[in-house]
């Protein structure tokens, strides 16, 4: 192959872009958006280009689907709710170390299920150096137990994850059928971790009862900033879990869910609050950053680079289809540990989908 065909003129702009984005000097939304549009511009110069290619390249259900849950969190995250949960666990433990760090780790698996793993922490580590500090003791085990759990549940749902969202979008899963086949490998590596967790942090940490009646003065409902929005996004919220659970039979798309749920708690927002602060939380280049990856992984496929490694990738498989199945799966968690895991899986689900 010519070093100037599309072939390889694609292959040299994506790493570019990938080693750039790696290396986070400038931000990933305009090195995605800018290998895009180099790609697109020496294609047209070539003459090898489709604007229909670029459009069906696209995964505009999963742009709707992460649009819509980030405005139901941002409503549910200005509530207080859940440091609301935060001091009310700890107080249900009455100053008891291992139950605290279990339970602080059980609310923050739970929230990672709702919102992405980052919010979580955001919102449950301030409240746990508060907690830590009323009973006296180091609060890294805690933090860093909330850390390892908030990125182990999260990889359960097909809704609250962009990962999880992109692989349902282009497999086609239900929320039942993620879940199904995700939940039970989630809960051991969960069990294994707490377990670990509890072992690394077998030192006696008996914390004084002068600072556990600390712990219990505290009045959990002065966390709640806005009970009649908290009352009407917690509707919303039960109404969107039970169609995520019943969106296959009702033939919704998931991304219809999300959207319904945003536009529903906005307009019940609107007479308490003003609508636009939490539209302002739509992160914008968070959708350029999808829409620039779809499009290059797109050039790619046109290309012909994603059929060449598939064709690689079936040479494997002929010979030995679990070995073949355990570089791949260990090739991506390794890759993933230094590149953002949004572009890995946007690269490797064509490749997979060749064996279809």
């Amino acid at each position: 192959m010519a070093i100037f065909s599309p072939f390889w003129v694609s292959i040299i702009i994506f790493t570019v872009t990938f080693i750039w984005i790696i290396s986070e000097r400038v931000h990933r939304s305009l090195i995605a958006f800018a290998g895009a549009i180099a790609m697109g511009i020496i294609w047209n110069y070539m003459g090898f280009y489709s604007f229909e290619a670029v459009g069906h390249s696209v995964d505009y259900n999963t742009l709707l689907l992460l649009g819509g849950m980030m405005v139901l969190v941002a409503v549910m995250q200005k509530t207080g709710l859940f440091e609301y949960l935060a001091v009310k666990i700890a107080q249900k433990t009455h100053g008891s170390y291992w139950l605290l760090l279990v339970s602080l780790g059980l609310l923050t698996t739970i929230l990672s299920m709702i919102l992405d793993n980052v919010t979580t922490i955001i919102l449950i580590a301030p409240v746990t150096l508060i907690i830590t500090k009323i009973l006296h003791f180091n609060p890294v085990p805690l933090l860093m137990s909330q850390a390892i759990l908030s990125n182990i549940w999260w990889v359960g749902t097909l809704v609250w994850d962009p990962p999880n969202i992109i692989i349902g979008s282009a497999a086609g899963f239900s929320f039942v059928t993620f879940l199904t086949h995700a939940l039970p490998v989630v809960v051991i590596v969960w069990v294994i971790a707490v377990l670990y967790i509890l072992h690394q942090c077998r030192k006696d940490n008996k914390i004084k009862p002068k600072y556990i009646e600390k712990l219990m003065e505290l009045d959990a409902r002065k966390s709640i900033i806005k009970p009649i929005i908290l009352t009407k996004s917690l509707i919303v919220l039960a109404i969107v879990v039970v169609l995520f659970f019943t969106h296959h039979m009702l033939h919704l798309p998931a991304s219809a869910v999300a959207l319904m749920g945003a536009s529903s708690i906005l307009l019940l927002v609107a007479p308490h609050d003003n609508p636009q602060k939490y539209l302002k939380k739509l992160e914008l280049s968070v959708f350029l950053f999808f829409t620039s990856l779809f499009v290059l992984v797109g050039w790619l496929e046109a290309a012909g680079v994603l059929a060449y490694l598939a064709d690689i990738i079936a040479g494997w498989v002929e010979k030995n289809i679990m070995i073949t199945a355990i570089i791949i799966l260990w090739t991506t968690a390794l890759a993933s540990s230094v590149i953002d895991n949004i572009p890995m899986t946007i690269s490797m689900i064509p490749i997979i989908g060749y064996f279809e």
